[in-house]
């Protein structure tokens, strides 16, 4: 695979290069956050941060999106039929994504891409991008990505790693989307040894900053009425005000509501983020709702996260560790504390 070492000012250089090949999406200063935006002349890559506020799962899971296209003109020979709305799935490239986010997309692929069913939106959108990762030098106190099956400079779902050594990027292709990425860069040098050797050292010393543990290992074996109608339920859920922020930043949340949008006689039939933590998510058209009372959507979200997927796919749990919910919870809710009370439960 092809290891290319770029000065800082080459690469941003690179980046607007591809810009022929690839709609490209990098870190930029939003304010007082980061988020990923188009790279263009009005938005200047920022590196050097910790993590964006929102993930940029929206890149190929757009926040609301046009499914279908449907006409209410009686005089239109089409009328009422649904048409697939036309979308645009030319090469995308996420530049700088976070490691944990990356593997959320893997994370994320095991509902929308599997044998039984394929989203034909999720799939084409993510089959269309190149993810390139950027490894956390520095992780943030609320980061455990360790914890559950990753790292700072874990390669899981990354076609590109790059390695931030001071002065100069060290880009390192993992897969043949990489490797035609690292291709159509102008500029840099093939990555020498001493190179290599500080991007090896750089990665052990950032996964040794993380020294949080998750136990998440027990969950598997515990029964999921066990664990429903465990007592400590209240207790996690009281300080909850319901405000649905730590499933709209979490990178691994798929939940989807499907409305129709009217605008004269043209319809679109739209597919918009949702949230277990609404209490309209689960109200039913006769009135009725399950999950009408606080604590029954507190409990679903975290038996989701840490049971429900982890019986289903037998392949860790629901989460990436990148510490979006715990950074920004209101009334600081803690996933490593009620992963913690559901591993040890008895």
């Amino acid at each position: 695979m092809t290891d290319r070492v770029f000065t800082k000012e080459e690469w941003l250089t690179t980046l607007k290069g591809l810009k022929t090949s690839y709609k490209i999406f990098v870190p930029v200063k939003d304010g007082d956050f980061h988020t990923f935006k188009a790279l263009d002349e009005g938005h200047t890559p920022d590196f050097d941060y910790k993590n964006t506020r929102m993930s940029p799962k929206s890149v190929v899971y757009p926040q609301s999106e046009r499914m279908f296209e449907y006409s209410l003109d009686e005089n239109d020979p089409d009328a009422h039929i649904m048409r697939e709305a036309e979308k645009d799935y030319s090469p995308k490239a996420i530049v700088g994504i976070r490691p944990c986010d990356a593997h959320a997309f893997q994370i994320v692929k095991r509902n929308f891409d599997t044998p039984e069913y394929r989203d034909p939106w999720w799939v084409k959108g993510f089959e269309s991008t190149t993810v390139v990762g950027l490894g956390c030098n520095a992780p943030c106190a609320t980061c455990f990505c360790t914890a559950v099956g990753g790292g700072p400079f874990d390669e899981k779902g990354l076609d590109v790693m790059v390695y931030d050594l001071g002065e100069t990027f060290l880009a390192k292709a993992i897969t043949e989307k990489g490797e035609d990425f690292i291709e159509k860069t102008q500029g840099g040098s093939e990555a020498d040894d001493t190179a290599l050797k500080a991007a090896e050292a750089l990665s052990k010393s950032s996964r040794d900053k993380i020294r949080v543990s998750v136990p998440t290992d027990k969950l598997k074996d515990k029964g999921i009425n066990e664990l429903f109608e465990a007592p400590f339920w209240e207790d996690v859920a009281f300080a909850c005000i319901n405000c649905g922020t730590c499933t709209y930043l979490c990178p691994t949340c798929w939940c989807f509501d499907i409305q129709d949008e009217v605008f004269g006689k043209d319809g679109d039939r739209i597919r918009n983020w949702d949230s277990c933590m609404f209490p309209l998510f689960t109200l039913h058209g006769s009135g009725h709702n399950p999950r009408d009372k606080k604590v029954q959507r507190v409990r679903q979200r975290f038996m989701h996260k840490l049971k429900y997927y982890v019986d289903k796919y037998h392949n860790g749990v629901q989460c990436s560790g990148c510490g979006r919910c715990v950074r920004y919870c209101p009334v600081n809710i803690d996933i490593r504390e009620v992963a913690e009370i559901m591993n040890g439960y008895t």
